[in-house]
């Protein structure tokens, strides 16, 4: 079993921790809160308790998530706990469906040793493109996220910011890089995105 930062992982009761293994992998999916509105993320780590996730829009501990995740499918629990941009979700799910989900887990680890993708920059198309984009000035604006990646998105949206400057993409702080021909590529700001996400794959000391 990897083992991962402190304070990384959602908590679990003492017998979950004795019986089941979390496994590093890095997987695109896309979830909802309850609300019809689904963001895409990404995985950190997944056991048949639980998931860590990277997502824009992270809800409030307790709120309900309905996840689809690639080569692991749909999975249902509750909002466990916040760390930077990610968040764990404690899954809910009958025992066949568990032993459905250990089996698939141990296949992909086995297979993909556990490590996530070699593309840093990998990108996906979200299958809901519309969000938020907040500027440093209060203005608010409706924007359709054309494709996104850990490290940043780009956005079709009715504003120009100046490039170098900050915004907010859902719950996400970002800044601009550059401007495109019907809105704008943004680069997640790294303290919040980046970090959090290498954090998850440290080592304890």
């Amino acid at each position: 079993m990897g083992a991962v930062a402190p304070g990384c992982v959602f908590d679990i009761d003492l017998h979950e921790r004795r019986v089941d293994v979390r496994v590093r992998l890095s997987l695109s999916g896309r979830y909802n809160l309850g609300d019809c509105q689904d963001y895409p993320c990404w995985t950190l780590d997944v056991s048949p308790s639980g998931l860590a996730l990277l997502g824009i829009e992270p809800g409030r501990v307790g709120d309900r998530v309905v996840a689809y995740i690639n080569q692991l499918g749909r999975m249902e629990g509750t909002v466990a706990r916040h760390f930077g941009a990610c968040f764990g979700v404690r899954l809910i799910a009958p025992s066949l469906k568990r032993e459905k989900l250990k089996e698939q887990i141990a296949w992909l680890a086995t297979h993909r040793n556990g490590k996530p993708s070699q593309r840093r920059y990998e990108r996906i198309a979200p299958y809901n493109r519309r969000s938020t984009m907040r500027t440093a000035d209060g203005g608010e604006f409706v924007a359709v996220v054309s494709d996104i990646a850990r490290s940043g998105a780009a956005l079709k949206v009715d504003a120009t910011p100046q490039v170098g400057s900050k915004v907010t993409i859902g719950r996400t702080s970002a800044r601009v890089v550059r401007h495109l021909q019907d809105g704008v590529a943004v680069e997640f700001i790294s303290p919040v995105v980046e970090v959090a996400w290498s954090e998850a794959f440290k080592g304890k000391a």
